[in-house]
Parts: C-alpha cells; structure tokens; sequence
C-alpha cells in the first residue's frame, strides 16, 4: 500500500491555496455557477462586498484534494460534509487542516476545517465543522 500510515490522531497534511479571480473563473465554467456574486464588480459594489465571492462549492473540491494528495490513490471520499462560517474573496488564501477521529477497518472519519490565512497566520475560520469518511483500498486502481 502507498500512503501514510494512519491512525487516531493522525494530522492530514495541511492544503494551502490562494483562489484568484481566473480560478474562480475557471471553476464557474466548469460548474455553470455564473452568479454575479463570483465575478461582477457593480453588482458587489451595490452589496458593500469588497470583491468576489469564492462559490462555496470550491470548498468541498479543497477537502476532498486535501485528503486524496495526503493518502493517494488508494483513497475514496466517500462522504463529506461541511458547513460555511464566513466570506472568502478573490485573492485570499485558505488552509485545510485536518486529523483522523476514528480508523474501523479501512475506513477512516477526518475532522476538517478551512481557515483564511494573512501571512501564514489564521485571520477567521471559513468552514467548520468538516469532515469526511474515507476508505483505503487494499490497491490502488490505476
């Protein structure tokens, strides 16, 4: 098996990224979320938003790639679940941290969360609670 060896306790190695304008962009394309929200500077000027609002599915995208780039290609998310606390806006940068709460078999339970990051300290919490079930196949399938 490839991967970590995991067991209670196990820290998740932390995900860190800054989500641009043209990513955000990006991902509306794929996901056909054109909300103004993700892009329209009038329309954030009118709500008092100081830029555009990262689409709150790329969270869900962060975690699962957090979790697959720390176990490999052995690992299936199988569920996962997270709940939004603030903002994010174009141009800022967010860390994923996380740490297994239970291992049974070949299934793991990891508690998550996203923090806005200035500098590499946290500034506030983005999405908490998170976490996911994971299961480890025996072999990767390639």
């Amino acid at each position: 098996m490839t991967g970590p060896e995991v067991t209670v306790g196990s820290e998740v190695t932390p995900l860190e990224r800054t989500i641009e304008l043209r990513d955000m962009v990006a991902y509306a394309g794929a996901t056909w979320d054109w909300h103004r929200l993700h892009y329209d500077a009038d329309y954030l000027a009118k709500r008092r938003l100081p830029a555009p609002v990262v689409d709150g599915q790329v969270f869900g995208a962060l975690l699962a790639e957090q979790l697959q780039d720390w176990l490999g290609p052995r690992a299936v998310v199988r569920r996962l679940h997270f709940r939004f606390k603030n903002l994010v806006f174009a141009g800022e940068t967010v860390r994923c941290t996380g740490r297994v709460i239970a291992v049974a078999g070949d299934t793991l339970r990891v508690e998550q969360r996203i923090v806005v990051v200035d500098g590499g300290e946290p500034r506030r919490v983005a999405v908490e609670p998170a976490g996911a079930e994971v299961v480890l196949r025996a072999e990767a399938v390639s």
